[in-house]
């Protein structure tokens, strides 16, 4: 087992409905595919943890990577791992309409985010934050999110 994590810039922002569209997609094919990992989103800003098989993660990243609605795909790890940190597909994202975010499903404000996992290593707990910091801004860590729950 694997996992690839990058980061991406949409090339136009995502309505709500989009997301909502995106997650669906992401839960259909990873659920077919056995993999799992969590997606951030927020003002175009994108990143993602996938893991899995590496005969599916990798060909699965190369899709993503030509995919056309975001650039600057830039991977950030793509290494063994023993055991999945991000067993339940999630995807966390700042809502471009707050007054609709309610009727969404199976999405979560940045500040809702659960903590890192420990199944993680360090570098690799440290690169998730990172990314975590560079989507949603360095008001978001790990310790506020572990404090609000989901």
């Amino acid at each position: 087992m694997n996992h690839i994590a990058y980061m991406s810039r949409a090339v136009r922002p995502l309505s709500d409905q989009e997301l909502q569209e995106l997650l669906a997609q992401c839960r259909r094919d990873n659920a077919r595919n056995n993999v799992t990992g969590i997606l951030f989103y927020s003002h175009g800003n994108i990143a993602q943890l996938i893991e899995g098989d590496p005969a599916v993660t990798r060909p699965l990243f190369e899709k993503i990577a030509q995919d056309g609605r975001h650039s600057n795909v830039v991977k950030l790890a793509d290494k063994p791992i023993e055991a999945r940190s991000f067993p339940d597909w999630s995807m966390a994202f700042h809502p471009i309409d707050p007054e609709g975010f309610s009727a969404l499903t199976d999405f979560f404000l940045p500040h809702q985010m659960p903590a890192t996992p420990d199944t993680l290593s360090i570098a690799d707990a440290l690169l998730v934050d990172l990314v975590r910091q560079a989507v949603f801004g360095a008001n978001t860590t790990a310790a506020e999110s572990a404090s609000v729950g989901n």
